[in-house]
C-alpha cells in the first residue's frame, strides 16, 4: 500500500505544479498582458523555480501556448444546438466576447507574436489544430445533417466567420459590434450553401 502511494506521488505533484504554472501564467497575462509574462513571474506567482518552467516548456512562448489551450478550451465551448446557423452564432458570439475581454487580447496578441522557434512552432501548431479539429465538428455534422454540401472545406468555412472577429480585434482594433457574429454567419452560410460541390 505505502509502496503504491509512493509511486503515485510523482505524478501527482507533477499534475499539481503544471495545473500551478499554467493559472500563473493566465493570470499574468488577464492583468499584465505580454509586457507581464515572464518566467521569473510565473515562478514566482506558482510557487515554483525557473528551472522548472525551461526544463518542462522550454520557453516562455511554449508555456504561454500551453496555457492558452488549456484555457480557452473551457472558455470557447463548442455548441452543439442541433443546427449549424445556431452552432456558428453561438460560437462566433462567444468568441467576439472572449476577443474583447483582457485575457482574449492577450492570447490574440501572443499567437500572433510568437516566435518559430521549434519548440514554440510545435506548441503553436498544437495549439490550432486543437482548435480547428474542436471547431470543425460543427461542420463536420452539418454536412451529415444536409445543411451544407458533401465535400465543404471545414476550415475555409470557420475561416469565413472568424477571421473578421480576429481581424477586428488585433488588426484595426475597431469594436466588434453585438449583430456581427449573426451577419457573419449568415453571409458564410449563404456562400457556402451555393458553392459547387469539390
Amino acid at each position: 500500500m505505502d509502496e503504491v502511494e509512493v509511486r503515485r506521488r510523482p505524478g501527482g505533484r507533477s499534475a499539481r505544479v503544471r495545473r500551478e504554472v499554467l493559472d500563473a501564467t493566465v493570470q499574468l497575462l488577464e492583468t499584465g498582458g505580454l509586457d507581464a509574462l515572464t518566467v521569473a513571474a510565473v515562478a514566482d506567482l506558482a510557487g515554483v523555480h525557473e528551472t522548472t518552467i525551461y526544463r518542462r516548456w522550454g520557453t516562455v512562448e511554449a508555456l504561454m501556448l500551453d496555457a492558452l489551450l488549456s484555457t480557452t478550451g473551457a472558455m470557447l465551448p463548442m455548441p452543439d444546438t442541433g443546427t449549424l446557423r445556431a452552432d456558428l452564432i453561438a460560437y462566433a458570439t462567444s468568441l467576439a466576447a472572449f476577443l474583447q475581454s483582457p485575457l482574449g487580447l492577450a492570447v490574440n496578441r501572443a499567437l500572433a507574436v510568437s516566435g518559430d522557434e521549434p519548440a514554440v512552432a510545435q506548441a503553436r501548431t498544437r495549439f490550432w489544430e486543437t482548435r480547428i479539429g474542436m471547431s470543425s465538428q460543427m461542420i463536420v455534422r452539418a454536412v451529415a445533417r444536409g445543411e451544407l454540401p458533401a465535400g465543404t472545406d471545414a476550415l475555409l468555412a470557420l475561416e469565413i466567420v472568424l477571421a473578421p472577429l480576429h481581424m477586428r480585434a488585433l488588426l484595426t482594433r475597431d469594436p466588434i459590434d453585438p449583430p456581427l457574429p449573426e451577419q457573419l454567419v449568415d453571409t458564410a452560410l449563404a456562400g457556402l450553401r451555393n458553392s459547387p460541390p469539390r
